[in-house]
């Protein structure tokens, strides 16, 4: 609303409509801040305890697979991988979080059975397997939450400018508003007071000579 509005009830309930809509939309954002934080903090914790998993994992299927290189030599290793099929079920679709795109990853573990022939193979290979797949698993739930957690923080950034905004510019203007047209309805209320209270006394003389 312009600073310098003419001094009239209809700009004064004008402005008090848009002093409530401004609050109304300041506690919104607040709550949608409050709710977008508490989201992000509890998907900074799963990404720690995921990644946590992750280093735990990845030192066991490291372990087992130099046990194989080990026990079956690094070309029988080798031949067996190369049986992997290349992953082909990932897929990227999106959700909503208090109106941010959180993208998330929707594709089907392996449940497979190993390709590579049985004989010839040590369990060492198999426990390998087992722990990359799972390694696998946590990765994709790791970028998910990692790149859900970006989302989030870039909303909150953009909601709490928002939140400044109303807070510390709109609201405090709109009630310098009110108040300066109020004082000037208040001093031209006076005005008309006494204005009245002349022409009165002015008739009443006129009254009393005729």
């Amino acid at each position: 609303m312009n600073l310098k509005a003419v001094p009239t009830k209809g700009n004064l309930i004008a402005a008090k409509n848009s002093l409530k809509l401004a609050k109304q939309g300041y506690e919104l954002m607040d709550k949608k801040r409050n709710i977008l934080i508490r989201e992000l903090m509890d998907m900074t914790d799963k990404a720690k305890e995921i990644q946590a998993e992750i280093d735990i994992t990845f030192k066991e299927a490291y372990e087992s697979l130099e046990k194989a290189n080990i026990e079956m030599g690094i070309t029988k290793v080798e031949e067996a991988a190369q049986t992997i099929p290349e992953e082909q079920s990932v897929k990227i679709k999106v959700r909503s979080i208090m109106g941010t795109e959180i993208p998330y990853v929707d594709y089907e573990p392996d449940s497979r059975e190993p390709i590579y022939a049985f004989m010839g193979s040590k369990q060492s290979l198999d426990m390998a397997r087992e722990s990359f797949l799972k390694v696998k698993d946590l990765t994709i739930r790791l970028s998910m939450i990692e790149n859900a957690a970006y989302r989030l923080a870039m909303n909150i950034k953009k909601t709490q400018k928002r939140a400044n905004a109303l807070k510390n510019i709109t609201i405090p203007q709109t009630e310098t508003i009110i108040k300066t047209i109020s004082d000037a309805l208040e001093e031209k209320e006076r005005e008309d007071f006494i204005r009245l209270k002349v022409i009165k006394r002015e008739m009443n003389k006129k009254n009393e000579k005729s």
